[in-house]
């Protein structure tokens, strides 16, 4: 039975478990959302996911909400196909599950924050960014990113030298941090870059990135 992810291809959060899918190899579809008629607050949506957000995951029967926890899942059941993205021995799948807590801590809270202010506000018609908080989202970042520049001039990905779900779990928001005006809080730091550089080529992110501009 193919995979399929309830939600949508340009939401951040389904983007992070279909570039995972791509890496991994598994077949998979996309059964979509659509938010402008409010299908994500729908009695039929709130069954699977009770808290009316994208995406789900539905395998054989088996469903799970919550992207970086369906990425771990599929990282897992589908562990000997497509690339690892986490490794085998104790302590390295150890360093991957302390990036992405870091990921989700220092990383994640004020990119998807200054993508909102800078993006989402305007798409969505919730009015004007506020810069005063933009500014102090971004000073935040800027700090965490310090450290990442520092991690990454010893090594080609966060927990090494191979990439990982830690790693992927970036892209969606650091590539909208280029049109929300902040993408130079990336380029800026030549380590960050080449590091961001490298997740942004690989094949499952482009097909990803395809798929949300059909």
């Amino acid at each position: 039975m193919v995979v399929k992810i309830h939600g949508m291809a340009m939401s951040t959060c389904t983007q992070r478990v279909a570039t995972a899918l791509r890496e991994k190899n598994v077949p998979f579809e996309i059964v979509p959302i659509d938010f402008a008629k409010g299908q994500h607050k729908g009695p039929e949506h709130l069954k699977i996911q009770p808290f009316g957000q994208v995406p789900v995951m539905e395998d054989d029967g088996f469903f799970l909400f919550e992207s970086r926890a369906i990425v771990r899942y599929i990282a897992n059941k589908y562990k000997d196909q497509g690339t690892r993205l986490i490794p085998t021995d104790l302590k390295g799948a150890a360093l991957v599950e302390q990036w992405a807590s870091v990921e989700v801590a220092d990383f994640d809270p004020y990119a998807s924050a200054i993508v909102f202010e800078k993006v989402f506000k305007g798409m969505f018609g919730l009015g004007e960014a506020d810069e005063s908080k933009v500014k102090e989202l971004r000073s935040k970042l800027d700090a965490k990113l310090d450290v990442y520049e520092k991690i990454l001039s010893t090594r080609s990905y966060l927990a090494g030298e191979e990439v990982s779900f830690a790693d992927l779990f970036h892209l969606p928001y650091g590539s909208l941090l280029t049109p929300a005006g902040h993408g130079d809080a990336i380029t800026s730091r030549p380590n960050v870059k080449a590091w961001f550089d490298r997740l942004s080529a690989r094949q499952s992110w482009k097909e990803t990135q395809a798929a949300a501009q059909q």
